[in-house]
């Protein structure tokens, strides 16, 4: 068996358990992004100390702090990056419609379907954590496939 179909499987289940046990998932993952976060603080500190490095540390380490102790604060995050993406591709979707480019009109219009859908799951993962962490699942089952498929 290949490795991308090995890291496929893997993700697949990855994504099951995040889809079965969302509050279980979303915890984990909420209190790991933390913890990373909290050792890289504490590396850059380390690293030399200078004020840029003391600075970006203890963002670090606070940010991390707060993924630890505030679960919702990963779906906030997520619910953000949608919000982010859904503007962006609003946006391109209108600059290729009164455009003379090459993006065809049709797929314009639906470059910004997409970005009113990435909008309205933004406003979902950010009222409702368990919704990010269903997201999370079912795109790690589209990757797994896809690895495993490669």
């Amino acid at each position: 068996m290949e490795s991308n179909q090995i890291s496929g499987i893997l993700s697949i289940l990855l994504g099951l358990i995040f889809i079965i046990c969302p509050i279980f998932s979303t915890a984990f993952l909420s209190i790991l992004i933390g913890l990373s976060l909290i050792f890289l603080g504490i590396a850059v500190i380390l690293s030399g100390f200078s004020a840029l490095n003391i600075v970006i540390g203890i963002l670090a380490v606070l940010v991390g702090l707060v993924f630890v102790f505030n679960i919702a604060a990963l779906s906030f995050i997520f619910g953000l990056q949608f919000y982010v993406i859904g503007i962006i591709l609003i946006l391109a979707g209108i600059v290729g419609l009164i455009s003379d480019s090459q993006i065809s009109k049709i797929a314009s219009i639906f470059i910004i379907i997409l970005g009113i859908i990435s909008f309205a799951l933004g406003g979902l993962s950010i009222g409702q954590p368990l919704f990010a962490a269903i997201l999370i699942g079912v795109a790690l089952i589209v990757q797994g496939v896809r690895l495993y498929l490669e």
